[in-house]
C-alpha cells in the first residue's frame, strides 16, 4: 500500500507545476493525502469498501478560476455541445422531481449524489466488468479538475449498452414524464441522457488505456504509416458474436468467389486475454485506407478508435448514437455504409476512394481532426461539466445523501484496485484544478436550424446511395 502513495507521490511531483497560483491548495491536498494514506492502507485491511468515507477537507469548497494570459475569453465548445440541451427538453417545461429520478432505479446500476463538490454512492446492481468502476473514476476526476464548480445533483446511471426509456411510453395528455436515465448511448425512440463512456479512462479488461494515452498511440501510427502506403482495403476487426449484423458482416470478407474489398478479422478476447492482448493493439491497427465501423449490441465504444486512424470511415448505418456521434457528418467525417446491402456497399466505397485518392484522403483526415482537436479530454471534461450543471437547474428539489450510500474519493479507489485497473487510474488522474474555465456552452440549436442539419446529412446519405446505384448499373451494363 505505501508503494502506491509513492507512485501517487511521483505522479504529483513530476507533472505538477508547483510554481503556480494553486500551490497552496495543492500542497494542502496532498499533505492531507499523505496522512490520510496511512488511515486508508488500515481500513481496507479490516473492512470492505462500502464503509469509506473521505478526510473532511478532501474537496475545497471553492477554487477561483486563474484565465490564461493569452486569452482571457474560453474556447467556444464543439459543436457536438448543442445536443446536451435536446438530451434534457423532455423535462425543460416542468424540470425534474425527486419522484421521477427514483422511477429510473428500475434498471440503473447506481445512484450518485453530488453534494458541496463531494460524490455519494448507492450501488443497486453491479455492471459488467468495470464500466461502473471506471465512469464513476471519471467523475470524481471531474470534481478534482473543477473543485468547488460542479453544482448538486442527484442522478440514476445504467451502464448497459441499450437505453430504455421508450419515448412513446410517455405520451398523451395522462401520461407520467419520463425518468432521468443517464447512460453511454441513446436513440430516437428514447429519452436516455449521453454520457461519455467508462473507456475514456481506460478498459483494463481490454487492455484499452485511456484516451489521452491512447490518441498519441493512435498518432504515432499514423505517422508511421501513411494513407498513400497502406492496404487498399476496408478494415474491421471485432466480436461478432454480440449483434446479427456482425456476423452478416463475415459474408463481406474476400473469398475464392468473391472480393467485396473487405478483409474482416474476428476478434477472440479470451485469448487475447490468455495471450497478452498481443493481436489487438489498436496503435497498431491503422494499417488499412478504409475501416469499418458496425454497432454491436448497441452503439460500440470502437468508433472513436476507428475514427482517429487517418483512414476514411466507412459507418454502416448506425440504430444508435452517443454523446458526440451526432454532430459528425456524412461525406465530412466518413462514407455511409447500407445496413441491408453492406458488401456491395463496401466494395463501392473502396472502389470509389482508390480512384479518388486525394478526396478519400481528406475524409480520413478530416475525421481524425475532428478526434484530436473535438474529442480531446478537455473537452471530454467539460461536455460532462456542462452536461452535469444543464441537468442540475432542472432539479425541483435538494439532493440528499441516500441512507446506504458511501462516499467516493480518488486515492481510495485507485489504491483499493489492482492490476491494469490500477495503472489505468494512475493514468488518467486529474493532477489538480483546472486554471482556466470551462468552454463557452452554446445556446439550443433554433428547430429549423436543427431541421436543416438532419437533413443535410440526410441528402448526402442519399446522394451516396444514389452514386452507389449508378455504379452497379454500370457494372451490370459490363456484365451483359
Amino acid at each position: 500500500m505505501q508503494g502506491s502513495y509513492r507512485r501517487l507521490a511521483e505522479s504529483f511531483r513530476h507533472q505538477y507545476n508547483w510554481n503556480k497560483p494553486h500551490t497552496r491548495y495543492t500542497i494542502a491536498f496532498f499533505t492531507c493525502l499523505l496522512v490520510v494514506g496511512a488511515y486508508f492502507s488500515d481500513l481496507m485491511r479490516d473492512i470492505s469498501v462500502s464503509t469509506r468515507t473521505c478526510p473532511a477537507n478532501y474537496y475545497p469548497s471553492s477554487f477561483p478560476t486563474i484565465r490564461s494570459r493569452s486569452s482571457s475569453i474560453p474556447p467556444s465548445c464543439p459543436h457536438y455541445f448543442h445536443w446536451i440541451h435536446e438530451d434534457l427538453r423532455p423535462w425543460k417545461g416542468t424540470g425534474i422531481t425527486e419522484e421521477m429520478v427514483e422511477r429510473a432505479n428500475r434498471t440503473a446500476n447506481f445512484r450518485l449524489v453530488i453534494l458541496n463538490g463531494r460524490a455519494y454512492l448507492e450501488t443497486y446492481v453491479k455492471s459488467f466488468q468495470t464500466r461502473d468502476v471506471f465512469t464513476l473514476w471519471g467523475i470524481l476526476q471531474l470534481l478534482r479538475r473543477y473543485p468547488g464548480k460542479v453544482p448538486d445533483l442527484d442522478l440514476m446511471f445504467d451502464c448497459v449498452d441499450w437505453p430504455v426509456i421508450k419515448s412513446s411510453d410517455y405520451q398523451g395528455p395522462n401520461a407520467l414524464k419520463p425518468p432521468p436515465l443517464f447512460r453511454y448511448c441513446g436513440d430516437n425512440q428514447t429519452f436516455d441522457i449521453a454520457f461519455p463512456d467508462w473507456s475514456f479512462w481506460g478498459w483494463p479488461e481490454t487492455n484499452i488505456k485511456p484516451w489521452a494515452q491512447l490518441m498519441g498511440d493512435l498518432n504515432e501510427g499514423n505517422e508511421r504509416l501513411r494513407w498513400p502506403d497502406r492496404e487498399p482495403y476496408a478494415f474491421w476487426k471485432g466480436n461478432p458474436k454480440v449483434a446479427d449484423k456482425r456476423v452478416d458482416l463475415l459474408k463481406c470478407n474476400v473469398s475464392d468467389k468473391q472480393d467485396w474489398n473487405a478483409r474482416v478479422y474476428k476478434q477472440d478476447w479470451d485469448k487475447e486475454v490468455r495471450e497478452g492482448f498481443k493481436q489487438s493493439d489498436l496503435a497498431k491497427q491503422c494499417t488499412h485506407r478504409y475501416k469499418i465501423y458496425i454497432e454491436g449490441s448497441a452503439w460500440s465504444v470502437s468508433e472513436k478508435y476507428i475514427l482517429a486512424c487517418d483512414s476514411l470511415t466507412l459507418l454502416v448505418t448506425p440504430d444508435y448514437y452517443d454523446f458526440f456521434t451526432r454532430s459528425l457528418v456524412p461525406m465530412q467525417h466518413y462514407w455511409p455504409i447500407k445496413i441491408q446491402d453492406k458488401c456491395r456497399s463496401i466494395k463501392f466505397a473502396v472502389d470509389w476512394g482508390n480512384n479518388h485518392k486525394e478526396k478519400a484522403q481528406e475524409l480520413g483526415t478530416a475525421a481524425s481532426r475532428f478526434v484530436q482537436n473535438d474529442l480531446k479530454m478537455d473537452f471530454v471534461y467539460d461536455y460532462m461539466f456542462h452536461l452535469l450543471s444543464e441537468y442540475s437547474k432542472l432539479l425541483r428539489y435538494k439532493p440528499k445523501i441516500p441512507p446506504k450510500a458511501v462516499e467516493l474519493c480518488s486515492e481510495a479507489m485507485a489504491c483499493h484496485a489492482q492490476g491494469l485497473e490500477r495503472t489505468f487510474m494512475l493514468d488518467s488522474m486529474v493532477k489538480g484544478p483546472k486554471e482556466t474555465s470551462p468552454c463557452s456552452m452554446p445556446p439550443p440549436l433554433e428547430p429549423s436550424a436543427l431541421r436543416q442539419f438532419i437533413e443535410r446529412k440526410q441528402s448526402s446519405i442519399e446522394q451516396v446511395e444514389l452514386d452507389e446505384q449508378k455504379y452497379w448499373e454500370k457494372v451490370q451494363d459490363r456484365q451483359r
